[in-house]
């Protein structure tokens, strides 16, 4: 498909390799990276869906109609503390999600890290996993390497470990 089919303001029907279809106006076309920008749904009122598309994944396509600008300042608006609240929403559960993994463990140490945060509140300091604020899991990572906390906590914890540690071996062998 030619960038030149891909004028701005015409409203598509669009059918994709994976099997949507829908009816979107080409609000922007970026030939470097192939990407169609579209806003699909009604035309009027103050919320829009915007699409972005890979043209590679278009299966076909018909021109509907060719519309006015959809970009015109004096007919959009745009919500921005509900935006701003998205964008700071989006970048807290990325940062929390960040603070899951640990840097420079082994993947068995991150398996054992996920399996305490099932049940425990869990996080990274540096390469040692602290369990509700008190309990140190150090590496290797075995019952032994528990220290801290209340004897139940620290029990409890040496028992999700073994357990984990079964499940990997479990695994290891049945593969």
């Amino acid at each position: 498909m030619e960038g030149e089919e891909f004028a701005v303001g015409c409203l598509l029907s669009i059918k994709t390799t994976l099997g949507d279809e829908f009816e979107g106006q080409i609000i922007s076309f970026d030939r470097l990276s192939n990407i169609l920008v579209l806003q699909e749904g009604p035309k009027s009122g103050p919320r829009r869906n915007i699409r972005l598309l890979k043209a590679n994944y278009i299966k076909e396509f018909s021109l509907l109609r060719q519309d006015e600008d959809p970009l015109d300042v004096k007919k959009s608006f745009l919500d921005l503390p509900s935006l701003q609240a998205r964008e700071d929403s989006a970048i807290r559960k990325a940062e929390a999600d960040s603070e899951r993994f640990g840097v420079g463990v082994t993947s068995e140490a991150q398996s054992l890290f996920d399996a305490l945060s099932k049940t425990l509140p869990v996080r990274w300091d540096k390469t040692v996993i602290v369990v509700m604020n008190e309990v140190r899991v150090s590496s290797p990572y075995l019952p032994e390497s528990v220290s801290g906390g209340t004897p139940a906590a620290n029990e409890r914890v040496k028992k999700v470990l073994e357990l984990e540690r079964k499940r990997m071996q479990n695994r290891g062998s049945g593969q």
